[in-house]
């Protein structure tokens, strides 16, 4: 490991204050929320409920681990598709930033760190900790970090595996959004700052795939491009052990995806595979094409989808284009039924929509990033929003991640966080629906098990170990 300046959370990307939200999903939740606090806050949580959250050993359905780092060997690189320090700086919410206390907290419990702030002063003293530890732990260290969370497993969202990530205790998600592009995305990129870097990231993650089925040029038709890449390309990633497939479409385009007829999109393909540049329509709609039939063939495999769905991350991002109602259509697609869609952080924070949503018999919701952004009354009013209708559709996720194995707030911390929160959450939630008389004591652990680790072992078919 290097001895370099301490890196802060997203490549080094300072906060700016967001203002305040007047409602957060509408006046009804923001009653939850700003009445639920003070009165939790007086009634805390129950002690044997607390106790029971503490001891499940949670699936983690979504994260983003780092392979230990080894002298002479480049960083991770496999670690996101799409990676945060890839895009300009922009803001971050207020508990992202290296000052919050509860990142201290989480390395003072792994690392013994001494102290309860993070002044710049001490940067450089916890790398020396982290390092010391890492050192030590080696290939074992990730395994470690999922020890110091409670959680058992976690689905680690990678381009590929690496050392110290393998089963059973780490299973793999790769990315298919580079399937969707295989046209001239130069005009594409053009579109904003923030996507300047990133098309041409999924261009070469689709070349990347193109080599391992060893070919050496696009197909000349559409029908060929599905049946030679596209198919094959899930196939293998099933046969290399993937439990699922993921989107960070929303963090390129909106997530209105349309239904065009394969007709329409075989005359976009043929027309501009040559290299031509597509018209911004023309490449939508072949978008909106392949990333139905690619959802399609994810659910005859049986492999879930994920897609990212919250208002961050760019200065540039198109907040209206992750709301989680956008993809209505698509989870209404009878030839989809087959698929299991789970929408990332929550679609945060149009908390509501994804309740909505959670009525369709294929989709399911996770926490990951909500229990790391939200503090615990907030995210605890979200949880019994949606407990109180759909308890089997919301699963445990952290998206635990950082840009190097030596950022200050590295995925070890991010996890950390994330499942502290989450449990604490857990424990208010459930407290007060027992405390108005929805549930009783054992219903209370029964919903705390199914979302920390039932549910996840349900959606992804994985088997208790």
């Amino acid at each position: 490991m290097g001895t370099t300046e301490p890196r802060r959370r997203v490549a080094g990307r300072a906060r700016i204050g967001w203002p305040k939200r007047p409602s957060l999903a509408g006046a009804s939740f923001a009653v939850m929320v700003f009445s639920g606090a003070p009165l939790a806050a007086q009634q805390p949580v129950d002690s044997a409920l607390a106790a029971a959250i503490a001891s499940i050993r949670a699936i983690d359905d979504h994260a983003h681990p780092l392979v230990p780092d080894h002298q002479g060997v480049p960083p991770d690189s496999d670690y996101d598709a799409l990676p945060l320090a890839a895009i300009p700086p922009f803001p971050l919410p207020a508990r992202l930033d290296i000052n919050d206390p509860v990142w201290a907290s989480a390395w003072q419990a792994l690392y013994h760190y001494p102290y309860h702030d993070s002044a710049d002063a001490h940067g450089r003293q916890l790398l020396e900790l982290k390092h010391a530890v890492f050192r030590t732990l080696g290939d074992s260290m990730p395994a470690w970090a999922l020890d110091q969370m409670g959680t058992d497993v976690m689905i680690a969202n990678r381009i590929s595996m690496g050392a110290g990530l393998r089963g059973p205790r780490f299973r793999w998600l790769p990315y298919d959004d580079a399937l969707l592009f295989p046209l001239n995305t130069a005009d594409e990129a053009a579109v904003t700052p923030d996507v300047r870097s990133l098309y041409p990231r999924e261009s070469r993650l689709l070349r990347r795939d193109l080599a391992d089925l060893d070919l050496h040029a696009f197909p000349r038709t559409l029908d060929e491009y599905l049946a030679r890449v596209v198919t094959p390309t899930l196939e293998r990633q099933k046969q290399r052990g993937a439990v699922g497939i993921k989107f960070e479409l929303a963090y390129l385009r909106p997530l209105d995806i349309g239904d065009p007829s394969r007709t329409t999109a075989r005359a976009i393909y043929a027309l501009h595979v040559a290299g031509t540049r597509p018209s911004h329509a023309d490449y939508k709609t072949l978008e909106d094409f392949l990333f139905r039939y690619i959802s399609r063939e994810a659910g005859r495999l049986g492999l879930p989808v994920q897609i990212h769905c919250t208002d961050i991350a760019g200065g540039y991002y198109h907040v209206g284009g992750s709301d989680p109602l956008l993809l209505e259509s698509v989870f209404n697609d009878s030839t989809l039924r087959g698929t299991r869609f789970i929408l990332l952080h929550g679609g945060w924070p149009q908390v509501e929509h994804t309740l909505s949503l959670l009525a369709k018999p294929n989709v399911y919701v996770d926490l990951s990033l909500m229990n790391q952004m939200l503090p615990v009354h907030t995210l605890a009013a979200v949880l019994r929003l949606w407990l109180d209708e759909y308890p089997e559709k919301v699963l445990y996720g952290s998206d635990a991640f950082a840009d190097h194995n030596d950022d200050l707030m590295g995925w070890p911390e991010g996890g950390l966080v994330a499942a502290r929160t989450t449990r604490q959450a857990l424990g208010v939630a459930l407290t007060a629906m027992m405390r108005d008389g929805d549930i009783s004591r054992a219903r209370a652990v029964q919903l705390a098990q199914m979302v920390l680790r039932d549910n996840a072992l349900a959606v992804y078919r994985l088997e208790a170990h």
